[in-house]
C-alpha cells in the first residue's frame, strides 16, 4: 500500500494558522523556527483532513517532525535565555516542558490507539504554540529589547 505524503495531501488554500509579524520576537534565528512550528502545525492538520486510508500514516509522520522540531526549538530558545541572563528563564522552560509531556502524551495515546481526535490535539497545539509566543516568547522579546537599548546585550 503506498502512503501519501504530506505535499500530496497539502492544500495552501486551507491552513489552520497563518504566521503573523505580531508574533516576532525580532530575533531572527527565534522568528524562522516559530514560521517552521506554523508550517508544522498546517502539516498536522492537514494529515487530519486527508480522510483516506492512509491518515494514520501521515499523521504519524506529521506529529513525529513536530515533536523532534519542538524539541530543537525549545531547546535552541532556552539556550538563548539562558545566554542573556533572562531572569524568566527557569519558568518558561517549565511551560516549554509541559507541552513536551502533553505532545508526547498525545502521540502515545495515538500509538496506542486510545480514543483520540487528531483534529482537536492539532487545534489544542495551535492555541498553545501560539498563545505561547504571543505572551510569553514576547516577554523575553521586550527583555532584549530593554537590554539592548541600554546597551547591555549586543544583536542576538
Amino acid at each position: 500500500m503506498e502512503h501519501n505524503t504530506y505535499a500530496e495531501i497539502m492544500s495552501e488554500d486551507d491552513e489552520i494558522v497563518s504566521w503573523n509579524e505580531k508574533f516576532a520576537t525580532g530575533i531572527v534565528i527565534i522568528d524562522n523556527q516559530h514560521r517552521e512550528l506554523v508550517r508544522l502545525t498546517n502539516e498536522l492538520y492537514h494529515a487530519c483532513l486527508s480522510g483516506n486510508e492512509a491518515a494514520g500514516h501521515v499523521f504519524k509522520e506529521a506529529l513525529g517532525r513536530m515533536v523532534d522540531y519542538v524539541h530543537f526549538h525549545f531547546g535552541a530558545e532556552q539556550q538563548l535565555l539562558e545566554r542573556i541572563g533572562y531572569p524568566g528563564s527557569k519558568d518558561h522552560k517549565h511551560q516549554h516542558d509541559i507541552l513536551i509531556m502533553n505532545i508526547l502524551d498525545a502521540a502515545k495515546d495515538y500509538n496506542e490507539g486510545k480514543k483520540f481526535v487528531p483534529n482537536n490535539f492539532v487545534r489544542t497545539l495551535k492555541d498553545w504554540v501560539f498563545g505561547h509566543i504571543a505572551f510569553s516568547d514576547r516577554e523575553y522579546s521586550l527583555y532584549v529589547a530593554e537590554q539592548k537599548r541600554k546597551g547591555l546585550l549586543s544583536s542576538i
